[in-house]
């Protein structure tokens, strides 16, 4: 069966997932390379592959197909022109030196399917580089690497994510870039995904994809953070338009908010009139509407982002749960905020089981909560929506506001699946966004309207 893969929303009925199950990479991790490869702890990797068994189970139980990012690379490497793109990744490395580079590449180039894909990923030791001459090899370091492994390569959302029937590949720090380029591989070179076109890649400005947000059919919400330029949100909106992915994107600088973080921390869709939010960052975030009229890119005034999305999503009133937890106190309090989450469904959220204070609230506020252990996964800070990239959910198309363009999008058939909830109809009506205070009791939601009074006064 051709199977069709696509999303316009962050809430529509979950059908296929692609996930990196942690592996041989992060058993490279020690307190001296930690750093170098951007990964905050040393996790217990047996304990981390358990709890992302355990989450692929859970979406399996719901009917959602779970690929994996391994599996996938060892398809394609069977074709000579993916080997080639593979492998042109790995040399691209800066530290290389030219004899270096030269013996690599032989190397690479003699690997069956399945060990370069190991290998790529996994990366590659002075130690266990036997061809290994010349300069630069001989002062490597036994702490040094070959070929840097990618530990974080399991936060699969960093880099990419679909929008309509499209892939936006991230363009993520020097450190990361490889990560980007093998997941471009794949989309190009995997028969699953024959016909499907990148409308961002690796070589284009910074752009990290867990800054997008696809609030609503043809919307895009954008942040401008530490890894995501403004120069890489007008290329993105540029392609999107010229696309016809997109009729508006909510550019949103996140300059309050604490060091690296991304957008999809900050904010989490949890339907199509309900986000879930730090509480006090609904009075700060501004965001900046880009339109393109006459084939020209247009940047609206600044206006506070939760107003700003309730006009985009075409509702007269957006529900803010509270994650009860304000950025400041995060870093303490890091597994009460489950500001991350993966959306089953609407209303259905996957969640770490330490997030107690924020899935207590998702409950008291009619989510469901599947929740999931999370200890070592959650070293890096990223939650089960960052572990995974939607790749096929159900559309919400049929319920968009009026003007938003009709995305090719469809999931595979499952004639035993409910039809999802249509979204209300309603009228785009600004709204000015307030969130519940951290104080609140834990049924605390309301509506953006209820606190608009209380900013005013």
């Amino acid at each position: 069966m051709r199977r069709i893969h696509g999303i316009d929303s962050e809430v529509g009925r979950l059908r296929t997932v692609l996930a990196h199950r942690p592996g041989a990479e992060l058993l490279r991790l020690t307190p001296r390379t930690k750093d170098r490869l951007l990964f905050s702890g040393l996790p217990w990797v047996a304990r981390a592959q358990q709890e992302h068994d355990i989450a692929a189970e859970c979406l399996r139980d719901r009917g959602v197909e779970v690929l994996y990012v391994m599996e996938l690379l060892q398809d394609v490497m069977e074709y000579p022109s993916a080997r080639a793109e593979a492998i042109v990744a790995v040399l691209g490395a800066p530290y290389l030196g030219e004899r270096l580079r030269t013996d690599l590449g032989s190397h690479l180039a003699g690997l069956d399917p399945e060990e370069l894909a190991r290998v790529v990923v996994a990366g590659l030791t002075p130690e266990e580089f036997r061809p290994g001459r010349g300069v630069v090899f001989g002062l490597l370091d036994r702490h040094d690497f070959v070929i840097a492994p990618l530990p974080n390569l399991a936060f699969l959302r960093d880099t990419h994510t679909w929008t309509g029937p499209e892939v936006a590949v991230a363009s993520l720090e020097p450190a990361r870039r490889r990560e980007a380029a093998l997941i471009r591989c794949l989309y190009r070179h995997h028969p699953r995904f024959a016909g499907v076109a990148c409308i961002y890649g690796p070589e284009q400005e910074p752009l990290d994809a867990g800054d997008l947000l696809q609030i609503a059919p043809g919307v895009i919400a954008a942040g401008i953070s530490e890894r995501t330029t403004a120069a890489g949100v007008e290329r993105l909106a540029s392609r999107l338009f010229e696309a016809n992915l997109a009729t508006k994107v909510l550019a949103v600088p996140l300059r309050q908010v604490p060091e690296r973080t991304r957008l999809d921390t900050v904010c989490t869709v949890i339907d199509s009139d309900t986000v879930l939010m730090f509480p006090a960052l609904g009075y700060v975030l501004q965001a900046h509407v880009i339109t393109r009229v006459d084939g020209e890119l247009r940047l609206s005034r600044p206006m506070p982002l939760l107003e700003s999305m309730a006009q985009a999503m075409g509702i007269d009133a957006l529900t803010v749960i509270s994650t009860g937890v304000d950025p400041p106190a995060a870093a303490q309090r890091q597994w009460d905020d489950g500001g991350n989450a993966l959306a089953v469904d609407r209303r259905v959220m996957l969640c770490y089981e330490r997030n107690v204070e924020t899935n207590t609230r998702l409950e008291a506020a009619g989510v469901e909560v599947i929740r999931v252990p999370g200890s070592e996964l959650g070293w890096a800070r990223g939650g089960p929506r960052a572990m995974s990239c939607a790749v096929s959910r159900d559309s919400l198309t049929g319920a968009a506001q009026p003007g938003a363009p009709a995305l090719a999008v469809a999931a595979i058939a499952d004639a035993a699946a409910p039809a999802a909830a249509p979204s209300p109809g309603v009228a785009a009506v600004p709204a000015v966004a307030a969130v519940p205070d951290a104080a609140a009791p834990p049924a605390a939601a309301a509506t953006v309207a209820d606190l608009a009074r209380a900013r005013a006064q």
